[in-house]
């Protein structure tokens, strides 16, 4: 009978211990380190958000002469690369980024209205395009929607996206879904008064936004038209 190497057994043992142990150490102090990340974030978001909300107040008193294109878009996209980074290095469905994602998505409301009322009381033609998505469930094409949209808002400098998480639990929300008849056929957009259930190729969407903003279009290109040929006449 051949006799057991308690030795052997117990040194295997205390090298699994070990190695088990330091595995648990390591990802415990990278969930630490992630969870100080976020909640800095959060932090950092908290005070933009506050900061965004005064200065709607602020926005909203000021005479047409002062009302300009930029408002709060650089607050907008500030919040929308700090989400994408939490949501990169946390998770979707973190309850930390959820709620980092209702507040975004309020700040976008409040800047949509906003920009409705300067569109309406000054005469600065807009053109407004709410972009309707799903993060909890793939959707291949929703990220074909949101390239469209980026090329869009390239060739028409005067169109604001405004994107939103069809699924986020917010009121809100569910309000706009309902006053655009907005179906459960993602990706979906609305340009103008015009809603578009399901994926649309570019062309489709520019010939819809074309349609929906005339004057604001032509507008556009022809400022893009000039601004090339003055570039082009400069390099001369």
């Amino acid at each position: 009978m051949k006799k057991t190497d308690w030795k052997k057994y117990l040194l295997v043992f205390l090298i699994t211990g070990t190695i088990f142990v330091t595995a648990i150490y390591i990802s415990n102090a990278i969930n630490s380190k992630r969870i100080t990340e976020i909640k800095s974030i959060q932090d950092t978001v908290s005070t933009d958000i506050l900061s965004s909300e005064t200065q709607f107040s602020l926005l909203s008193e000021l005479s047409c002469k002062e009302a300009g294109n930029s408002l709060l878009s650089s607050e907008i996209s500030d919040l929308g690369e700090k989400i994408s980074y939490s949501e990169n290095n946390s998770g979707s469905n973190a309850s930390e980024i959820i709620q980092l994602k209702k507040y975004y998505s309020l700040l976008e409301i409040k800047d949509y209205l906003l920009m409705r009322q300067v569109s309406d009381k000054c005469g600065k033609k807009f053109m407004f395009a709410l972009y309707f998505y799903d993060q909890g469930t793939k959707c291949p094409e929703c990220d074909k929607a949101s390239y469209a949209l980026t090329y869009l808002r390239q060739k028409y400098p005067d169109l604001r996206v405004y994107s939103f998480d069809y699924g986020l639990d917010l009121s809100a929300i569910s309000t706009i879904i309902q006053i655009f008849d907005i179906k459960n056929n993602l990706p979906a957009i609305v340009i103008g008064d015009k809603t578009i259930n399901g994926f649309q190729e570019k062309e489709v969407l520019e010939k819809i936004l074309t349609e929906q903003y005339p004057a604001e279009t032509k507008a556009d290109l022809k400022a893009a038209s000039v601004a090339s040929s003055t570039a082009t006449s400069t390099k001369k």
